[in-house]
Protein backbone atom coordinates (compact mmCIF):
# COMPACT_ATOMS: atom_id res chain seq x y z
CA UNK A 1 0.00 0.00 0.00
CA UNK A 2 1.05 3.65 -1.03
CA UNK A 3 -0.26 6.34 0.99
CA UNK A 4 0.01 9.68 -0.06
CA UNK A 5 -0.95 13.12 2.03
CA UNK A 6 0.08 16.72 2.38
CA UNK A 7 2.76 17.83 4.78
CA UNK A 8 3.14 16.34 7.99
CA UNK A 9 4.21 18.56 10.82
CA UNK A 10 3.74 18.44 14.36
CA UNK A 11 1.29 21.23 15.96
CA UNK A 12 3.38 21.64 19.28
CA UNK A 13 3.20 17.42 20.09
CA UNK A 14 -0.63 16.89 18.86
CA UNK A 15 -0.88 14.33 16.15
CA UNK A 16 0.38 14.35 12.85
CA UNK A 17 -0.34 13.57 9.55
CA UNK A 18 1.77 11.12 8.90
CA UNK A 19 1.72 8.60 11.82
CA UNK A 20 -2.09 7.08 11.68
CA UNK A 21 -1.16 6.23 7.91
CA UNK A 22 1.66 4.24 9.32
CA UNK A 23 -0.15 2.94 12.50
CA UNK A 24 -3.09 1.46 10.61
CA UNK A 25 -0.85 -0.21 7.90
CA UNK A 26 -2.05 -3.83 7.53
CA UNK A 27 1.22 -4.93 5.56
CA UNK A 28 4.37 -3.03 7.41
CA UNK A 29 6.92 -4.50 4.66
CA UNK A 30 5.14 -3.55 1.85
CA UNK A 31 3.54 0.15 2.67
CA UNK A 32 5.20 3.01 2.15
CA UNK A 33 4.04 6.82 3.01
CA UNK A 34 4.74 9.57 0.55
CA UNK A 35 4.40 13.68 2.05
CA UNK A 36 4.89 16.97 0.89
CA UNK A 37 7.69 18.62 3.26
CA UNK A 38 11.11 20.13 3.06
CA UNK A 39 13.49 19.54 3.28
CA UNK A 40 13.23 15.87 1.58
CA UNK A 41 13.91 13.12 3.52
CA UNK A 42 13.90 9.51 3.36
CA UNK A 43 13.47 7.33 6.77
CA UNK A 44 12.04 4.48 7.87
CA UNK A 45 9.52 4.08 11.39
CA UNK A 46 7.80 0.42 11.95
CA UNK A 47 8.74 -1.00 9.27
CA UNK A 48 7.48 1.75 7.04
CA UNK A 49 8.81 3.25 4.23
CA UNK A 50 8.44 7.52 4.45
CA UNK A 51 9.58 9.26 1.19
CA UNK A 52 9.21 13.17 1.78
CA UNK A 53 9.39 15.72 -1.34
CA UNK A 54 10.48 19.24 -1.08
CA UNK A 55 7.32 21.76 -2.12
CA UNK A 56 6.67 24.90 -3.65
CA UNK A 57 4.62 26.81 -1.01
CA UNK A 58 3.02 30.48 -1.34
CA UNK A 59 3.22 31.18 2.12
CA UNK A 60 1.37 28.53 3.41
CA UNK A 61 -1.39 28.78 0.82
CA UNK A 62 -0.73 25.75 -0.81
CA UNK A 63 2.22 22.96 -1.48
CA UNK A 64 2.79 21.63 -4.94
CA UNK A 65 5.10 18.85 -5.14
CA UNK A 66 5.33 17.40 -8.89
CA UNK A 67 7.95 14.20 -7.65
CA UNK A 68 4.99 12.90 -5.81
CA UNK A 69 2.96 12.13 -8.94
CA UNK A 70 6.20 10.50 -10.08
CA UNK A 71 6.30 8.50 -6.95
CA UNK A 72 2.77 7.44 -7.51
CA UNK A 73 3.27 6.18 -10.76
CA UNK A 74 6.15 3.69 -10.50
CA UNK A 75 4.85 3.08 -6.63
CA UNK A 76 4.51 -1.29 -6.75
CA UNK A 77 1.25 -0.46 -4.91
CA UNK A 78 -2.08 -2.41 -5.07
CA UNK A 79 -3.97 0.26 -3.31
CA UNK A 80 -2.86 3.92 -3.10
CA UNK A 81 -4.69 5.85 -0.16
CA UNK A 82 -4.43 9.57 -0.45
CA UNK A 83 -5.33 12.44 1.19
CA UNK A 84 -6.45 16.11 1.38
CA UNK A 85 -8.82 16.95 -1.10
CA UNK A 86 -7.70 20.29 -0.56
CA UNK A 87 -4.45 19.57 -1.79
CA UNK A 88 -2.21 18.68 -5.13
CA UNK A 89 -0.96 15.10 -3.67
CA UNK A 90 -4.66 14.00 -4.35
CA UNK A 91 -4.90 15.12 -7.81
CA UNK A 92 -1.54 13.66 -8.36
CA UNK A 93 -2.40 10.34 -7.09
CA UNK A 94 -5.53 10.35 -9.14
CA UNK A 95 -4.32 11.32 -12.06
CA UNK A 96 -1.01 8.49 -11.77
CA UNK A 97 -3.14 5.21 -10.66
CA UNK A 98 -3.81 2.47 -13.54
CA UNK A 99 -4.61 -0.43 -12.40
CA UNK A 100 -4.54 0.19 -8.29
CA UNK A 101 -7.23 0.92 -6.22
CA UNK A 102 -7.59 4.66 -5.11
CA UNK A 103 -8.83 5.05 -1.44
CA UNK A 104 -9.74 8.59 -0.50
CA UNK A 105 -9.84 10.50 3.00
CA UNK A 106 -10.53 14.15 1.70
CA UNK A 107 -10.48 16.19 5.36
CA UNK A 108 -13.14 18.00 3.60
CA UNK A 109 -13.74 21.58 4.24
CA UNK A 110 -15.32 23.24 1.59
CA UNK A 111 -13.57 26.91 1.84
CA UNK A 112 -9.94 28.22 3.65
CA UNK A 113 -9.89 30.78 6.33
CA UNK A 114 -6.71 31.86 4.48
CA UNK A 115 -8.10 34.33 1.74
CA UNK A 116 -5.61 33.59 -0.66
CA UNK A 117 -5.93 29.81 -0.65
CA UNK A 118 -10.17 30.30 -0.94
CA UNK A 119 -9.40 32.17 -3.74
CA UNK A 120 -7.19 29.33 -5.36
CA UNK A 121 -9.68 26.50 -4.19
CA UNK A 122 -12.53 28.01 -6.25
CA UNK A 123 -9.94 27.41 -9.04
CA UNK A 124 -9.15 23.59 -7.97
CA UNK A 125 -12.83 22.93 -7.35
CA UNK A 126 -13.02 21.07 -10.56
CA UNK A 127 -9.66 19.30 -10.61
CA UNK A 128 -10.73 18.53 -7.37
CA UNK A 129 -14.12 16.70 -8.26
CA UNK A 130 -12.40 14.93 -11.06
CA UNK A 131 -9.88 13.60 -8.24
CA UNK A 132 -12.59 12.49 -5.87
CA UNK A 133 -14.76 10.93 -8.90
CA UNK A 134 -11.75 8.56 -9.33
CA UNK A 135 -11.67 7.06 -6.36
CA UNK A 136 -12.74 3.54 -5.57
CA UNK A 137 -13.53 4.28 -1.81
CA UNK A 138 -14.00 7.52 -0.35
CA UNK A 139 -13.80 8.11 3.29
CA UNK A 140 -14.63 11.17 5.37
CA UNK A 141 -13.92 11.99 9.37
CA UNK A 142 -17.63 13.03 10.10
CA UNK A 143 -20.81 12.91 9.15
CA UNK A 144 -20.60 16.53 8.72
CA UNK A 145 -18.07 16.19 6.04
CA UNK A 146 -19.62 13.26 4.22
CA UNK A 147 -22.85 15.88 4.41
CA UNK A 148 -20.17 18.23 2.06
CA UNK A 149 -18.90 15.61 -0.21
CA UNK A 150 -22.22 14.59 -1.19
CA UNK A 151 -23.87 18.48 -1.28
CA UNK A 152 -21.08 19.68 -3.23
CA UNK A 153 -19.82 16.59 -5.35
CA UNK A 154 -22.64 14.45 -5.57
CA UNK A 155 -20.61 11.65 -4.43
CA UNK A 156 -21.08 9.19 -1.69
CA UNK A 157 -18.38 8.93 1.56
CA UNK A 158 -17.79 6.13 4.57
CA UNK A 159 -17.71 7.53 7.48
CA UNK A 160 -14.20 6.43 9.64
CA UNK A 161 -13.28 8.73 12.07
CA UNK A 162 -10.00 9.53 13.25
CA UNK A 163 -8.70 7.56 16.14
CA UNK A 164 -6.30 8.30 19.25
CA UNK A 165 -3.95 6.70 21.52
CA UNK A 166 -6.31 6.61 24.51
CA UNK A 167 -4.31 5.71 26.78
CA UNK A 168 -1.57 8.27 25.93
CA UNK A 169 -3.87 10.71 27.39
CA UNK A 170 -6.03 9.27 29.52
CA UNK A 171 -3.10 7.75 31.95
CA UNK A 172 -1.74 10.93 31.57
CA UNK A 173 -0.58 12.87 34.62
CA UNK A 174 -2.22 16.37 34.89
CA UNK A 175 -0.26 19.43 34.69
CA UNK A 176 0.44 21.16 37.90
CA UNK A 177 -0.79 25.03 38.01
CA UNK A 178 -1.52 27.35 41.03
CA UNK A 179 -4.79 28.02 39.53
CA UNK A 180 -7.54 26.32 37.27
CA UNK A 181 -7.24 26.81 33.70
CA UNK A 182 -7.96 26.14 29.91
CA UNK A 183 -5.64 25.07 27.53
CA UNK A 184 -5.96 25.84 23.65
CA UNK A 185 -3.41 23.50 22.18
CA UNK A 186 -2.63 23.81 17.82
CA UNK A 187 -0.94 26.58 15.45
CA UNK A 188 -2.22 30.02 15.88
CA UNK A 189 -4.82 31.00 13.30
CA UNK A 190 -7.86 33.52 13.45
CA UNK A 191 -9.98 30.87 12.47
CA UNK A 192 -9.12 28.76 15.49
CA UNK A 193 -10.98 31.15 17.93
CA UNK A 194 -8.67 31.54 20.46
CA UNK A 195 -8.83 35.51 20.21
CA UNK A 196 -12.39 34.50 21.74
CA UNK A 197 -11.08 32.75 24.45
CA UNK A 198 -8.61 35.15 25.77
CA UNK A 199 -12.15 37.86 25.23
CA UNK A 200 -13.84 35.47 27.99
CA UNK A 201 -11.13 35.65 30.56
CA UNK A 202 -13.17 38.83 31.91
CA UNK A 203 -15.76 36.78 32.62
CA UNK A 204 -14.07 34.14 33.93
CA UNK A 205 -11.80 35.29 36.73
CA UNK A 206 -11.41 32.01 38.59
CA UNK A 207 -9.32 30.17 35.49
CA UNK A 208 -6.64 30.98 33.53
CA UNK A 209 -5.20 30.29 30.18
CA UNK A 210 -2.83 28.29 28.67
CA UNK A 211 -1.97 28.49 24.88
CA UNK A 212 0.32 25.87 23.52
CA UNK A 213 1.71 26.15 20.01
CA UNK A 214 2.87 29.35 17.87
CA UNK A 215 2.06 30.68 14.52
CA UNK A 216 0.89 33.87 12.30
CA UNK A 217 -1.64 35.04 14.94
CA UNK A 218 0.43 35.25 18.30
CA UNK A 219 1.24 38.45 18.21
CA UNK A 220 -2.94 39.39 17.74
CA UNK A 221 -3.55 37.07 20.07
CA UNK A 222 -1.17 38.95 22.96
CA UNK A 223 -2.40 42.41 21.68
CA UNK A 224 -5.64 41.37 22.23
CA UNK A 225 -4.99 40.14 26.14
CA UNK A 226 -3.32 43.47 26.64
CA UNK A 227 -6.46 45.03 25.32
CA UNK A 228 -8.41 43.01 27.56
CA UNK A 229 -6.42 43.74 31.09
CA UNK A 230 -6.19 39.72 31.13
CA UNK A 231 -2.42 39.45 29.81
CA UNK A 232 -1.01 38.06 33.14
CA UNK A 233 -3.58 35.30 32.94
CA UNK A 234 -2.38 34.24 29.46
CA UNK A 235 0.04 31.76 29.29
CA UNK A 236 2.27 31.42 25.57
CA UNK A 237 4.46 28.62 26.07
CA UNK A 238 5.24 28.40 22.16
CA UNK A 239 6.11 24.99 21.13
CA UNK A 240 5.75 21.98 23.60
CA UNK A 241 6.47 18.73 23.53
CA UNK A 242 4.17 16.01 22.44
CA UNK A 243 4.94 14.21 26.40
CA UNK A 244 3.73 18.20 27.45
CA UNK A 245 0.50 17.71 26.02
CA UNK A 246 -1.77 14.74 27.71
CA UNK A 247 -0.02 16.36 30.46
CA UNK A 248 -1.89 19.83 29.60
CA UNK A 249 -5.21 18.04 28.80
CA UNK A 250 -5.45 16.09 32.04
CA UNK A 251 -5.24 19.08 34.36
CA UNK A 252 -7.39 21.51 32.60
CA UNK A 253 -11.06 22.42 33.32
CA UNK A 254 -12.48 22.85 30.12
CA UNK A 255 -11.05 22.79 26.74
CA UNK A 256 -12.67 25.03 24.18
CA UNK A 257 -12.69 24.31 20.35
CA UNK A 258 -13.84 27.79 18.85
CA UNK A 259 -12.46 26.35 14.91
CA UNK A 260 -14.41 27.70 11.86
CA UNK A 261 -13.12 25.16 10.00
CA UNK A 262 -12.75 21.54 10.96
CA UNK A 263 -13.85 18.48 9.02
CA UNK A 264 -13.70 16.23 12.43
CA UNK A 265 -11.61 17.50 15.61
CA UNK A 266 -9.34 16.31 16.92
CA UNK A 267 -8.48 18.10 19.53
CA UNK A 268 -11.43 17.60 20.98
CA UNK A 269 -10.76 13.83 21.07
CA UNK A 270 -7.64 13.88 22.78
CA UNK A 271 -9.49 16.76 25.28
CA UNK A 272 -12.33 14.29 25.79
CA UNK A 273 -10.12 10.97 25.67
CA UNK A 274 -7.93 13.02 28.88
CA UNK A 275 -11.46 13.10 30.81
CA UNK A 276 -12.10 16.87 30.33
CA UNK A 277 -15.21 18.69 29.59
CA UNK A 278 -15.21 20.77 26.17
CA UNK A 279 -17.08 23.38 25.01
CA UNK A 280 -17.48 23.33 20.93
CA UNK A 281 -18.27 25.50 18.19
CA UNK A 282 -21.55 24.74 16.58
CA UNK A 283 -19.62 24.63 13.12
CA UNK A 284 -18.29 22.78 10.21
CA UNK A 285 -16.88 18.99 11.78
CA UNK A 286 -16.87 20.29 15.51
CA UNK A 287 -21.16 20.53 16.09
CA UNK A 288 -21.60 16.79 15.47
CA UNK A 289 -19.36 16.25 19.30
CA UNK A 290 -22.03 18.28 20.85
CA UNK A 291 -24.43 15.22 21.33
CA UNK A 292 -21.81 13.50 23.19
CA UNK A 293 -21.69 13.46 27.25
CA UNK A 294 -19.37 16.44 28.26
CA UNK A 295 -19.54 18.25 25.51
CA UNK A 296 -21.73 21.87 24.85
CA UNK A 297 -21.72 23.64 21.81
CA UNK A 298 -21.89 27.21 21.15
CA UNK A 299 -23.19 29.26 18.46
CA UNK A 300 -22.42 32.62 19.96
CA UNK A 301 -18.71 33.18 20.75
CA UNK A 302 -19.26 35.98 22.84
CA UNK A 303 -17.71 36.30 26.51
CA UNK A 304 -21.24 35.60 28.18
CA UNK A 305 -21.68 33.05 26.04
CA UNK A 306 -18.82 31.05 26.59
CA UNK A 307 -18.41 32.04 30.14
CA UNK A 308 -22.15 30.67 30.59
CA UNK A 309 -21.01 27.32 29.01
CA UNK A 310 -17.96 26.85 30.73
CA UNK A 311 -19.75 26.95 33.69
CA UNK A 312 -22.29 24.26 32.26
CA UNK A 313 -20.08 21.88 31.20
CA UNK A 314 -17.55 21.98 34.33
CA UNK A 315 -19.38 19.68 36.02
CA UNK A 316 -20.08 17.12 33.42
CA UNK A 317 -17.53 13.82 32.65
CA UNK A 318 -17.13 12.38 29.35
CA UNK A 319 -18.08 8.97 29.52
CA UNK A 320 -18.98 7.73 26.23
CA UNK A 321 -15.90 6.06 24.41
CA UNK A 322 -13.76 7.42 22.11
CA UNK A 323 -12.70 5.52 18.75
CA UNK A 324 -9.20 4.30 19.04
CA UNK A 325 -6.52 3.54 15.95
CA UNK A 326 -7.13 -0.07 16.22
CA UNK A 327 -11.31 0.69 16.33
CA UNK A 328 -11.12 2.84 13.19
CA UNK A 329 -8.41 0.62 11.04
Amino acid sequence: MAAVGTTATKRCGATTSAPPTIRTASAPSRSAVRSTTAPWLRTTDVGVRVCRFRSISHTGSFYFAPQIAIAVWRADADVIHAHNDHAFPLLFAAASVTDEQLVVTTHYHGASANGVRNVLLSGYRPLGRYAVRRTNDLISVSNWERERLEEDFGVEATVIPNGVDINRFANAEAERRDRQYLPCVGRLEKYKGVQHVIRALSELPEYDLVIAGGGPYRNELERIAREEYVSDRVDFLGYAEDERIPKLYSGAAVYLALSKFEAYGIIVVEALSAGTPCVVREKGGLRNWTRRDGVIGVSDTSALELSNAVRSVVEQSPSEQIPTWGQCS
